[in-house]
């Protein structure tokens, strides 16, 4: 039986994995799950647990909502972790002068 999946999860799940050229075992490597599991995730044959949405959603930089089709276009992520206050304060002054 398939279980009733969030429509175009599937889909949207592929599509990220794919634009980042990253294989269905380095994702699943990545989440520690299976490959079968993330191909599972991608037909639509399994839903993602929560834990393993945001994990992915992490993965792939874009957001939970993209992913379960609440924001019809991806909004991409940028990790800062290994950016310092310093650092952090000059890309919000960028940021903030493009969209001036």
């Amino acid at each position: 039986m398939v279980i009733d999946m969030i429509h175009g999860l599937g889909d949207r799940l592929h599509e990220q994995r794919t634009k980042l050229r990253i294989s269905q075992k380095e994702a699943a490597a990545a989440i520690s799950v299976s490959p079968s599991i993330i191909s599972n995730y991608e037909a639509g044959e399994r839903t993602p647990s929560v834990e393993n949405l945001m994990a992915l959603a992490n993965l792939y930089h874009c957001t939970t909502d993209y992913l379960l089709g609440l924001d019809k276009t991806p909004v991409h992520t940028l990790d800062t972790s290994m950016l310092n206050n310093t650092q952090l304060q000059f890309l919000q002054q960028f940021l903030s002068s493009l969209q001036e």
